[in-house]
């Protein structure tokens, strides 16, 4: 099994970049630095995003966009860090930004069908996923507890999957006679 320190050297290619440059992408510009709640602004962008942009992908044009998102979360999450001086900065927020996708899977066809406005699929995502990622339940803390970026993107990549849970659940619920 590989280490942090191993894993870490795939993400090397991020030391050449300015430091500037690293933080200005793992907190959106400016967008981490608004307001008393960054996380609540990257996860706005990242619906945003979604919407812009994976809505119009086709599920096997998807995939690798998410995994390279990901990635690339990582690598700049974990730049930041080390740049910052500090654990999960908060004005560190592409982590919330890119895993939006993943509370997804399933829920829109399955509120499409039962004939369920996009938007209010959107707004529960929203509010679960900072639920999730707030308060971290479900162990979600002790995945934030990972080194480095893998910590930093780890935790909201399960706080996305509880949210994608709860949302196939309540979008299968037969809510009453149609």
């Amino acid at each position: 099994m590989l280490s942090w320190d191993q894993c870490r050297r795939s993400f090397a290619w991020v030391n050449h970049l300015a430091p500037r440059a690293v933080i200005a992408v793992a907190t959106l510009g400016p967008v981490g630095h608004w307001g008393r709640a960054p996380g609540t602004n990257g996860t706005v962008a990242g619906l945003i995003y979604f919407i812009l942009v994976y809505l119009q992908l086709s599920l096997p044009a998807a995939i690798p966009v998410l995994l390279l998102s990901l990635y690339l979360a990582v690598a700049f999450c974990d730049g930041a860090e080390i740049r910052l001086g500090r654990r999960d900065p908060g004005c560190v927020i592409l982590d919330e930004f890119v895993v939006i996708p993943l509370c997804f899977p399933g829920v829109l066809a399955a509120a499409h069908a039962r004939g369920w406005p996009l938007w209010t699929m959107l707004l529960a995502a929203f509010g679960l996923f900072r639920f999730f990622d707030i308060l971290k339940p479900l162990g979600i803390r002790q995945i934030q507890r990972l080194p480095g970026g893998l910590g930093v993107v780890a935790d909201d990549v399960a706080a996305a999957l509880a949210t994608c849970v709860v949302l196939n659940v309540i979008t299968r619920i037969p809510w009453g006679a149609h």
